[in-house]
């Protein structure tokens, strides 16, 4: 009897737990994106070698130059890439799952991820306005940290570590001007392929 009662308790929060909180997310898409940010990476190192001047020092001087706004409109294309990777395998999950996408949990969780990214994406453009470039990098690690951290409760909770690591790289990166793009490299490709492939064994494949 109490084994039977205590397996009632753990179906009954398992219940609650996938109405409050959106659990499709998929780990494919992390190893994927993770994946898009490393490609991207490469090319922007060869962008960067090919150049006419140098980054770094552009930079460091605040010069919104030729390679700086193709740097800016690759880390754009890579961002539109996973959002859409994600998009695509968390529909497919859900299905699956026979959860539907636009549930109230899933609406929260796109709205606590949202507005904290959001936020950063509107800082970010303020900081390319006043040619503050060298925080650019920073603070796309900080405001997507916070803004995994915030969608954490309404899915899985392995995603506020991620969250938290993407928030302390990006602070890391903070007294290294002009090293961004490696740490860009270990937190969108190397953290992202790491997440996925724990999410995907720890969750899809059950």
């Amino acid at each position: 009897m109490n084994q039977d009662y205590l397996k009632d308790i753990q179906d009954i929060k398992m219940i609650m737990s996938e109405r409050t909180r959106f659990l499709s997310l998929s780990g494919m898409s992390g190893i994927l994106s993770g994946t898009y940010a490393l490609i991207g990476a490469y090319i922007a190192f060869r962008m960067v070698r090919s150049a006419d001047s140098v980054a770094y020092r552009d930079l460091q001087s605040g010069f919104l130059s030729p390679i700086i706004i193709k740097l800016i409109i690759l880390a754009g294309i890579i961002l539109i890439l996973s959002l859409v990777t994600a998009y695509y395998f968390t529909l497919r999950k859900a299905k699956v799952r026979n959860e539907n996408i636009w549930s109230p949990a899933a609406f929260k969780a796109l709205k606590s991820f949202g507005v904290p990214l959001v936020t950063g994406g509107i800082f970010i453009l303020l900081l390319i306005w006043r040619g503050e470039i060298l925080l650019i990098s920073p603070s796309t690690l900080i405001f997507y940290g916070i803004a995994l951290y915030s969608a954490s409760t309404y899915t899985h909770r392995d995603v506020a570590t991620l969250g938290i690591l993407e928030i302390v790289l990006g602070l890391l990166s903070m007294p290294f001007p002009g090293t961004g793009l490696y740490f860009w490299v270990i937190g969108f490709g190397v953290l992202h392929i790491i997440y996925g492939a724990i999410m995907h064994f720890k969750y899809d494949r059950q």
